[in-house]
């Protein structure tokens, strides 16, 4: 990608960066906590509720370019992605919630793996016009 379109991206920067960074550090406290046997905690819980508030602002910042007048080079995939990445932590915590055993930490790990992932397709189907 260009730095020009780089620098018009919504969904790349320090807030996609510190969403990746938060979910992955969530991944390893939840992974650490299935390792020993442990439910879900509170701190998992508050990690994903400051996961999802990173997210919807992600998301926020990313529609209202959209109504600026920027377009993402795939629009299907990119709302498909953006729908999908503010849905995850919701549902990593019914689920963990739901199972409250050393599965539940092992599925807000593996949640918390898919969204970096999500994040950097986002990016991806955004430059694709640009790039």
């Amino acid at each position: 990608m260009t730095s020009a379109a780089a620098a018009n991206s919504p969904v790349d920067g320090a807030l996609a960066t510190a969403s990746i960074v938060l979910s992955l550090l969530v991944a390893v406290w939840a992974l650490v906590a299935a390792l020993r046997q442990r439910p879900p905690d509170r701190m998992q819980f508050i990690g994903l509720g400051i996961l999802e508030l990173a997210l919807l602002v992600l998301s926020v910042l990313a529609l209202v370019a959209v109504g600026g007048g920027d377009r993402p080079g795939e629009p299907g995939a990119f709302f498909g992605y953006l729908v999908t990445l503010v849905c995850l932590p919701p549902l990593a915590w019914v689920l963990a919630r739901m199972e409250p055993t050393r599965w539940g930490s092992a599925i807000v790990c593996a949640v918390c793996l898919v969204v970096p992932v999500v994040v950097l397709r986002l990016q991806q189907t955004w430059e694709v016009l640009g790039g």
